[in-house]
């Protein structure tokens, strides 16, 4: 009798020192690990740190065996544990944080002039919560 090992898809954030960001290390995930890696965000400074959001598709196994390779390193890794939401009352619909999402997941649509939050584009980066003057966007964790 043969059993499949489930399949897991997660949203992590990965803190790394400055001394790794000159290293394959999703590169290293995808073909040692065999993990579907989709860059939600980077932002890599030089000489100070790294920080990837990526969500992590691949066998439970593969992932378990990647997080440690990942942890090996030096890695922080976290559970992206937070969600953004937009309060429907507070929203005045001006679209100051269409232009700041860095994931599209903010539009503006052009017949309405109303703005649309696509939850599963959210990447929960908290731009957008300073940049609402009517402080509409919120973090829950």
């Amino acid at each position: 009798m043969t059993t499949e090992a489930a399949t897991i898809n997660r949203k992590v954030v990965l803190k790394f020192p400055h001394q790794l960001i000159d290293q394959p290390i999703v590169c290293h995930l995808v073909k040692e690990y065999g993990l579907d890696v989709n860059i939600l965000m980077a932002r890599i400074t030089p000489r100070e740190e790294g920080l990837l959001v990526l969500e992590l598709t691949g066998q439970s196994d593969a992932f378990e065996r990647g997080v440690q390779y990942l942890e090996e390193l030096g890695i922080d890794i976290q559970s992206l544990s937070q969600d953004i939401v937009r309060n429907e009352d507070r929203c005045i619909h001006c679209g100051a944080c269409v232009t700041i999402c860095p994931s599209g997941a903010l539009t503006l649509d052009p017949k309405t002039r109303k703005v649309n939050f696509i939850q599963d584009k959210c990447i929960a980066c908290e731009l957008c919560v300073p940049g609402c003057p009517p402080r509409a966007m919120e973090v829950h964790y």
